[in-house]
C-alpha cells in the first residue's frame, strides 16, 4: 500500500509538467511570437511558473477569441441587413473607402465594450453600405463618438431626439434617474455628460434662426436689483431646452437606426 501510494505521488508532479509542455507547445503553435517567447523562457521561469504563465496566456487567447467572434458576428449581421443584388451596394462595400471604414471600425473594438455598442457599430456600417446620405468623414466622426462616449450619453442622445426641446431636467425624469442632491457625484456627472455632448456638437440649446439659418443673439437677461438668484443653475435645469445638431440627428441616422435584416441566420457553435 505505501509502495503505491509512494509510486502515485511520485507520478503527479511528472503528469502536471507534461500537461504544462503540452499547453505550452499548443500556445506557442497558435502563435508564433509567443511561441519565441516561451522559448527564451524556457531556460529562464521553473516548472511552476511556465505553468502560470501557460495560464495567463490562455486567459489572454480565450478574449482574443472572444473579440474574434464578436467581429465574425458583427460582419455576417452587417451583411445579413444589406442588399447584396444591388450593384451599387456591392460596389460601396468593396471599394477602399468601405474597407477603410470597416478597418476603423475594428480597429478599436476593445472600446467596444457592451452589446449596445458593438449593435451602434453595426449599424453605422451597415447604413455607410446601403446608402450614403453623408460623407465617409462623418461616417468616420461616428464610429469615433461609439469609442468616445458611454452608452449614458446615447441614453441622452435618444431621449433628446424623441423629445426636441426638452430640457435637462425632462431629460433625467424621462430617463426614471432617482432624484439627487445637486452636489452629488451624479448630478456632476450628469452636467458633464450634457457638456460632453454639447462640445462634441451633438446637442446644442435650442436657438432662434434666421430666414438663412443663421443663429440669432440671445438677447441680455437682467435681474432687477436685489432679485438675483442666490444659487447656481442647477444640473436638472426646467427653463433652457435643448435640441439636437445636425450632426446629431445624422447620427441618429446611422447609429441608432436600424436596417432590418433580410435574411435570418443562426450563430452555430463549434463542439470543440
Amino acid at each position: 500500500m505505501d509502495s503505491d501510494k509512494i509510486d502515485k505521488d511520485e507520478l503527479e508532479p511528472d503528469g502536471k509538467k507534461m500537461a504544462a509542455r503540452a499547453a505550452i507547445n499548443a500556445i506557442a503553435g497558435a502563435i508564433p511570437f509567443v511561441g519565441g517567447l516561451i522559448s527564451a523562457g524556457a531556460g529562464y521561469w521553473s516548472e511552476k511558473e511556465q505553468e502560470e504563465v501557460t495560464n495567463v496566456l490562455r486567459q489572454w487567447l480565450q478574449m482574443l477569441e472572444d473579440e474574434l467572434r464578436e467581429k465574425g458576428r458583427t460582419i455576417a449581421e452587417i451583411i445579413a441587413r444589406i442588399d447584396m443584388q444591388d450593384e451599387k451596394i456591392k460596389e460601396r462595400i468593396e471599394s477602399p473607402e468601405y474597407q477603410s471604414l470597416m478597418k476603423k471600425a475594428f480597429r478599436n473594438w476593445s472600446s467596444v465594450d457592451t452589446e449596445y455598442k458593438r449593435q451602434r457599430i453595426r449599424n453605422i456600417l451597415a447604413n455607410a453600405a446601403a446608402a450614403k446620405t453623408t460623407s465617409d468623414d462623418v461616417v468616420r466622426l461616428f464610429i469615433d463618438w461609439i469609442n468616445l462616449y458611454s452608452d449614458f450619453h446615447f441614453e441622452v442622445i435618444g431621449e433628446i431626439y424623441r423629445n426636441p426641446g426638452v430640457t435637462r431636467g425632462g431629460i433625467w425624469d424621462n430617463l426614471q434617474r432617482p432624484d439627487v442632491r445637486e452636489d452629488s457625484a451624479e448630478a456632476d456627472l450628469f452636467k458633464m455628460l450634457v457638456r460632453d455632448l454639447s462640445t462634441g456638437g451633438v446637442i446644442r440649446q435650442v436657438r432662434q434662426t434666421d430666414y438663412a439659418g443663421n443663429f440669432l443673439r440671445k438677447p441680455a437677461g437682467r435681474s432687477r436689483p436685489g432679485h438675483a438668484p442666490r444659487t447656481a443653475k442647477s444640473a436638472f435645469d426646467e427653463i433652457e431646452p435643448y435640441e439636437l445638431t445636425d450632426l446629431g440627428k445624422q447620427f441618429v441616422h446611422y447609429a441608432m437606426t436600424e436596417i432590418v435584416a433580410k435574411i435570418e441566420f443562426k450563430e452555430f457553435a463549434s463542439d470543440g
